[in-house]
């Protein structure tokens, strides 16, 4: 999604307006029912603060940057060919919204929230059950590789059709990190898209927030300006993939 690509926001009794997502905070309701929450812009920086180019991104790599709390995990990946436009998705909670493609020249960068939408495993500094698994392996969660995997209850999600589930225990699509990708090759994150178990994340995993943060008020800190990206084997210790 890029700023040419606006939200028509209904208000009940109001006219429509068109919107540009990334310039309002707050929830926003489409014609169309799509649920989207933005946040602070955030620019996806190197370990080194450098930014991220989108064109140097290795394919089929698994990349995880914190956003929009400073202890939310998200993925980035850089897929092996273009993903699907307009994919229809709907939530547990029966609200249906729509996600509109990757970004890049090629349309082939993707973001998502990497904690599962079935009991919220996620990547930690220790390990990680969650992860892409590229083309060329294969997994016990689905015929078919080049999907989000994850190891916990094997759950798989399509990587390239808004992270809508495949098959296992999930009943919903993992949340998407909306991504602006600017002429200058960078890449940016504003806003969330699908229903976010965030409030659920921050109420059961609090010792790990004390562990890994300093404590939850450190956790639940937004992100802004910019978010550290490196690849998830130099963010965990183990990545396990079933």
């Amino acid at each position: 999604m890029d700023r040419r690509n606006f939200l028509k926001v209904v208000a009940a009794g109001a006219t429509v307006v068109a919107v540009n997502p990334s310039l309002i905070r707050g929830n926003l309701y489409a014609n169309d029912g799509t649920l989207y929450k933005s946040y602070e812009k955030t620019q996806l920086v190197d370990a080194a603060g450098k930014p991220i180019k989108a064109s140097a991104l290795a394919k089929e790599v698994t990349y995880i940057f914190n956003y929009p709390y400073a202890s939310t995990p998200c993925m980035l990946i850089n897929l092996p060919q273009p993903t699907e436009k307009e994919v229809a998705l709907k939530s547990d909670s029966g609200e249906s919204y729509v996600w509109k493609s990757g970004v890049g020249k090629e349309r082939t960068i993707v973001a998502y929230v990497a904690i599962c939408t079935h009991q919220m495993t996620h990547p930690t500094p220790n390990d990680s059950f969650i992860t892409y698994v590229p083309k060329a392996k294969k997994t016990m969660a689905y015929d078919k590789s080049g999907i989000i995997v994850c190891s916990s209850h094997l759950s798989a999600f399509d990587a390239g059709a808004g992270a809508k589930v495949l098959g296992g225990a999930a009943t919903q699509p993992l949340c998407a990190v909306v991504l602006e990708h600017a002429a200058d090759d960078t890449l940016w994150a504003v806003g969330i898209l699908g229903q976010d178990k965030f409030h659920d994340y921050f109420k059961e995993f609090r010792p790990e927030f004390k562990e890994f943060y300093g404590g939850p008020a450190e956790a639940k800190k937004l992100v802004s300006i910019s978010a550290k990206t490196v690849k998830l084997t130099e963010f965990t210790k183990e990545v396990i993939q079933y």
